[in-house]
């Protein structure tokens, strides 16, 4: 499956559960949520959470905590963008050219 097939599939996904009719703003709160959940993820692999009332897990299972907090941000762009009727290629290759014109001077 390319990117592109991709955002096709969670933009039905979402609306086949009525997740799609929130729009960018509420959306960008979810993002911002799921961000977070990265975060948590992260911390966790890293240094531990310390925490006597949660069971320490397993690196693997971790590592498949991160995987799966990492896809619910890319969904949540996936669904912002095409909110606004943008592909992933088109950002993708924007900020490319961004990249490259800010760097290679």
């Amino acid at each position: 499956m390319d990117i592109r097939e991709y955002q096709l599939f969670i933009s039905d996904f979402y609306k086949q559960r009525k997740w799609y009719q929130y729009g960018p703003f509420i959306r960008s709160n979810f993002l911002s949520e799921e961000v977070g959940e990265v975060s948590r993820a992260i911390r966790t692999l890293e240094i531990g959470r310390d925490r006597p009332d949660e069971k320490t897990s397993e690196y693997n299972e971790q590592l498949e905590n991160l995987i799966e907090e990492l896809g619910d941000v890319l969904d949540n762009i996936f669904v912002i963008a095409d909110k606004y009727d943008i592909s992933l290629e088109r950002i993708m290759l924007a900020h490319k050219e961004k990249l490259l014109s800010r760097y290679e001077k």
